[in-house]
């Protein structure tokens, strides 16, 4: 199995590897140190001192404060939406695409969904804007909580590392 320096993965996660590595490396089976390198170049890209515990997108994580071993959601600019299992979303700007022209936006005309029967809700960070997710849900239905994952068995039968200490 090919090892990969930390140089290609952070790379990788900048945009800027060559393509045939990035197909190799996306096509092969990960080698064990393939996480740690990852968390390493997002942590890396941060201005923040605390520790990455699990990447939830490409702008938006769950964290180990330094100060407190707690763990909370927070964004690249640093904005801290809420407790890990809490749903982030309820703390984010809302804007909901429920009108024909908020959908025109998005859709060429005569190809949107009817509004009476689908809207988008789309989740932005109040610090610095950046949009993390986007829900196409009926009108009437409750902000979907995407989910919970389950760090402890991920960081130790996945990725074979030690669970990082919290305090919740």
């Amino acid at each position: 199995m090919t090892t990969y320096t930390q140089e290609q993965v952070s790379k990788l996660v900048d945009g800027t590897l060559d393509w045939e590595t990035t197909l190799r490396m996306l096509s092969m089976p990960k080698d064990t140190a393939r996480f740690s390198q990852y968390l390493a170049a997002l942590q890396q890209r941060l201005n923040w001192a605390d520790r990455i515990v699990l990447p939830l997108g490409p702008h938006l994580y769950i964290v180990q404060k330094a100060d407190s071993r707690k763990w909370v959601t927070k964004c690249d600019c640093g904005h801290e939406f809420c407790g890990w299992r809490s749903n982030w979303k309820l703390d984010a700007l809302v804007y909901v695409r429920d009108t024909e022209d908020a959908m025109a936006e998005v859709y060429p005309k005569l190809m949107a969904p009817d509004t009476q029967w689908q809207v988008y809700r789309e989740y932005y960070c109040p610090q610095c804007g950046t949009l993390h997710d986007v829900e196409a849900p009926t009108p009437w239905y409750p902000v979907i909580h995407d989910f919970e994952p389950d760090i402890d068995t991920f960081y130790s039968e996945w990725v074979n590392l030690p669970v990082p200490e919290r305090v919740d």
